[in-house]
């Protein structure tokens, strides 16, 4: 399985130290920051490791901020994207066993390495049940989705 990883400054000391970690299992990606920035924005990254997930070259996605809020808020409004803040093994298994979560989001200064590795290696180990209500739940996701961007579009063009 392909990984991208990206964080900002607030959470780039844990996406260096878990890159090195997921590295012995699985194909990643650093999908940033490569430098400790104070000036780095969360939405850069989130759309650097979306970017990567929905265009294929990777299956899932990791994202590293000082909460993790701000990244996840910035990943969700990305279509085909479903990120999920994650700080207990439970949600970071369950968000794709049943919701098909593919970008794990967490807060490096909410969380220490340890908790982060056990949810990155619950997220990456989890499949989705693809049947029967998590199917039926995540077409209508997938619907509310797809109408959200149709109601942009329209909105769009009558400007």
């Amino acid at each position: 399985m392909k990984v991208a990883v990206g964080a900002d400054h607030g959470g780039f000391a844990m996406k260096e130290r878990l890159l090195e970690r997921l590295a012995r299992d699985y194909g990643v990606i650093d999908a940033g920051a490569w430098s400790l920035d104070p000036e780095d924005d969360y939405p850069d990254i989130a759309m650097a490791v979306t970017g990567l997930l929905v265009s294929g070259k990777t299956e899932r996605g990791i994202l590293i901020c000082g909460s993790g809020v701000g990244a996840c808020i910035a990943a969700n409004k990305v279509p085909g994207v479903r990120a999920c803040l994650c700080h207990d093994g439970y949600s970071a298994h369950q968000g794709v066993e049943h919701d098909n979560m593919n970008v794990l989001c967490l807060g490096a200064r909410a969380i220490g390495d340890e908790l982060a590795m056990e949810l990155v290696r619950a997220f990456l180990t989890a499949r989705f049940v693809n049947e029967g209500r998590f199917r039926r739940r995540l077409n209508k996701v997938l619907a509310i989705e797809r109408q959200g961007l149709r109601s942009a579009r329209q909105t769009g063009d009558d400007a």
